[in-house]
């Protein structure tokens, strides 16, 4: 296993998921589905680097594994409730939630997303701005929009579009540093306010 200090880069954060099984399972049941522009992003990943992080022997609690898709062709609310099931058939005890990020504009009040890559870019936090999926020859790959500086070096900072200008973005992100309780599971964290 990589210890912490050896996380530098993106493909480093991609080793440590290819050496966890549990995780490598996921991505395999997400890439199964053949949903377009499918990946697994947010706190699956960034729970996993502070874990390693931190020194954690053992997985932190993740309230939910999230996997998005990009399709304009149907984006019923329905279609994700057929695919969360699909994938409790082949892993029960995975907290699966899955959201078309071409209906997600409707729930977040923005303009439409052009893509999930367009989507994770609009996540709150730099941290949590970033997924993986699992190529054809099973070797991880990773999108991070804002890069994984903040990731590696245990920083929270809002993405530019949280970061103060919106009010209303503002508060979404001060609310979920608030309630989501990082430093109580990553103490070494440090949260920022701003994207400065």
């Amino acid at each position: 296993m990589m210890r912490g200090g050896a996380i530098k880069t993106d493909r480093d954060i991609c080793r440590i998921i290819e050496q966890d099984t549990w995780m490598m399972g996921i991505l395999r049941d997400v890439r199964w589905l053949g949903l377009p522009d499918s990946w697994v992003c947010a706190g699956f990943v960034r729970a996993k680097v502070w874990d390693v992080l931190h020194g954690y022997e053992h997985r932190s609690f993740l309230p939910d594994v999230d996997v998005i898709y990009y399709d304009n062709r149907d984006v019923r609310e329905e279609t994700e409730k057929v695919l969360e099931s699909k994938l409790r058939q082949m892993s029960p005890k995975v907290p699966w939630s899955v959201k078309n990020q071409a209906r997600m504009h409707i729930v977040d009040d923005a303009p439409p997303y052009s893509s999930s890559f367009d989507a994770i870019a609009n996540f709150p936090e730099t941290a949590t701005a970033l997924a993986v999926r699992l190529t054809e020859a099973d070797t991880v790959e990773l999108v991070a929009p804002w890069g994984v500086d903040d990731l590696i070096h245990l920083v929270v900072r809002p993405t530019p579009g949280f970061d103060g200008a919106d009010a209303f973005k503002s508060r979404i992100y001060a609310r979920r540093v608030a309630t989501k309780g990082w430093q109580t599971t990553w103490p070494r964290l440090t949260i920022l306010r701003n994207s400065r």
